[in-house]
């Protein structure tokens, strides 16, 4: 089984920014942290998140971005990016969205995590970097990260490793489930290949469901931030 480096665990609280003439609350911001934390089936001990819809609670505990995208991106904003420069919880590297399928399963210090699904980019990257096209750009590259629901609470510290202990057997990666979400959106056979796995969030379920049912709603509100989050 690979396992992932923890370059990175970051956490901080939402905090006001002035963002397009008004006031946003964003967990966006955060910071290392080099000393062990207690990761709850919600969050770090430390963390939160402004939009609970959205972000955070149990299936969206833990945000994950690797660190092997940071290159790329500082190239595109044309500046130095610090450790969290997406709002991610763990930076890792040895995790691509290439190798990584929804439903995995890692040993993350004391805790247990798996994989429930892509991390959906948001405006609050356009509050971040001031770059209104940013999560489009995020979202069509498919350097989005995940997110991980926690099976098992525990201590946590930088320098612990993520084991991959179980790899789930529908093989659907991370990569695969943005491909269909936001590039082939009428790929029918391809979103009831997703719907298989069980371990896929709620969120995500429901999209996809809903998108099969004809129902769908674009996500252009949550890349814009006009939906008043």
């Amino acid at each position: 089984m690979e396992n992932g480096k923890i370059i990175s665990i970051n956490i901080g609280k939402p905090i006001q920014v002035q963002y397009n003439n008004r006031e946003v609350s964003t967990g966006i911001f955060k910071t290392p942290s080099d000393e062990p934390l207690f990761l709850t089936s919600v969050n770090f001990e430390g963390d939160g998140q402004a939009d609970l819809v959205h972000h955070g609670g149990r299936e969206k505990a833990v945000c994950v971005y690797p660190y092997e995208h940071y290159p790329y991106w500082e190239k595109e904003l044309n500046m130095g990016l610090k450790y969290s420069a997406f709002g991610e919880n763990l930076t890792t590297q040895g995790l691509l969205e290439t190798e990584v399928c929804i439903g995995d399963i890692f040993q993350l210090g004391e805790a247990v995590v798996q994989v429930s699904q892509p991390r959906q980019p948001c405006f609050k990257l356009s509050v971040r970097y001031g770059a209104p096209d940013m999560p489009l750009k995020v979202q069509e590259t498919g350097y989005t990260g995940f997110y991980f629901r926690v099976l098992q609470e525990g201590l946590v510290s930088k320098s612990d490793s993520l084991i991959r202990t179980s790899c789930h057997p529908k093989g659907i990666t991370v990569s695969y489930a943005n491909y269909i979400m936001h590039r082939d959106k009428n790929d029918t056979e391809g979103i009831k290949k997703i719907l298989e796995v069980e371990e896929l969030s709620t969120s995500w379920r429901k999209t996809f469901v809903k998108r099969l049912e004809g129902t769908a709603t674009d996500t252009k509100e949550r890349l814009t931030g006009n939906q008043g989050e």
